[in-house]
């Protein structure tokens, strides 16, 4: 009896941890803060170790397993949880109850489970003692309640996903494939170009919070990557956060007080989500934004026709400004395998709207689009 108490304790501890992670994981729409978490560690490990493997092979391959890592690890930590279930019910199974035809099994305990937990029904083993029935029950309707509650789960996840990638793929003409903050103001340069970025700052400020609240309710939602290579949602929040940040201390008549509403919520995304995954802010060298950049960045703003503001203060409030959100995206950066985005173009890059199967459209496309305006500038 002692040695079978010594299994029951830690089998009914394990099945509780494994419904509490689950509940954690897909019920409850908080921020958990526990440190030590069965799912944590679970992504942890496979996904450092599905980084190491990636990086194994040729470079242009990469990004494409990365992005299988997120649905994949979806599906093995369901994969996980049910087969806790299963094993631990099936030990209690073992030492508690007795089942026809089955004699003092394993194997046949852990297959009686595996099929009561999945609610197959097929009769061939049975209960035979009341214990045996009371366990076959509760596993039952654990079984159904899981199952039913991950058919519900992965809707929702799906739609999350989907709502963050679609003010990603519109901000493509907005900002440039990467985004970058220099094409987000340059392209809303027009005579109602300080409406335009009021207008944009204020949309991404809702999308901020929207990212906040759905990855902190579903954290697996960071490891989806988007459709291109060249975007992400870490790459659009930090040329919005770069943005909002010259605007609010580097541009003369700017809407300051909505960049400031979106730098602030889009700083607390990046805070808490470095919270959820445990990672400390770090700093990076070189510098993102080197002063001789700076420089140039102010005078494409200035040839655009916007009016940045040039000395040292505003050097200064700049640098304190990045001080305080920089560091978080360095270390997302660095967890997921995303690159941040420059603050500037490099040289000049081909937006993903504009991209076509021939070089030869794409030429012609950007030649004729050349000649819009000067609403989106396109390069």
């Amino acid at each position: 009896m002692n040695a079978s108490v010594f299994i029951f304790v830690p089998c009914v501890f394990l099945i509780l941890l494994v419904l509490w992670e689950a509940f954690e994981t897909i019920v409850f729409p908080r921020r958990v803060t526990r440190r030590i978490r069965l799912t944590h560690l679970f992504y942890r490990m496979t996904w450092k170790g599905w980084k190491q493997i990636v990086h194994l092979i040729p470079e242009n391959h990469r990004e494409n397993l990365l992005s299988v890592y997120g649905p994949i690890s979806l599906l093995l930590l369901l994969a996980f949880w049910a087969s806790m279930l299963i094993v631990n019910f099936g030990l209690i199974h073992w030492q508690f109850t007795n089942l026809s035809q089955a004699g003092n099994s394993f194997a046949a305990s852990l297959y009686f489970s595996g099929s009561t937990f999945f609610t197959l029904g097929l009769g061939d083993l049975r209960p035979m003692s009341p214990l045996a029935r009371l366990l076959t029950v509760v596993e039952s309707g654990t079984g159904l309640g899981f199952l039913a509650i991950v058919i519900g789960y992965l809707p929702a996840l799906n739609q999350s996903f989907s709502r963050r990638e679609i003010n990603i793929s519109l901000l493509d003409a907005r900002a440039g494939s990467p985004p970058t903050a220099a094409e987000i103001l340059r392209r809303h340069s027009d005579e109602h170009g300080m409406e335009s970025i009021r207008q944009l700052l204020h949309e991404w400020e809702r999308w901020s919070a929207e990212l906040l609240e759905s990855h902190l309710s579903y954290p697996v939602l960071a490891y989806f990557r988007s459709q291109h290579d060249n975007q992400s949602w870490l790459a659009a929040l930090t040329s919005i956060m770069d943005a909002g940040a010259f605007v609010m201390v580097g541009l003369e008549g700017a809407c300051t007080r909505q960049a400031q509403l979106t730098f602030a919520m889009a700083r607390h995304a990046v805070v808490d989500l470095c919270l959820i995954f445990m990672l400390r802010p770090v700093s990076l060298n070189p510098d993102r934004l080197p002063p001789g950049e700076l420089a140039n960045f102010r005078s494409d703003l200035a040839v655009a026709g916007l009016r940045p503001r040039i000395g040292e203060e505003a050097d200064r409030k700049l640098t304190e400004l990045r001080s305080t959100y920089e560091p978080y995206l360095f270390a997302l950066s660095a967890y997921f395998g995303l690159a941040l985005p420059p603050w500037t173009p490099g040289a000049e890059v081909t937006d993903n709207w504009q991209a076509g199967e021939w070089t030869r459209d794409t030429v012609e496309l950007k030649r004729i689009t050349s000649r819009t305006g000067p609403r989106l500038h396109f390069s």
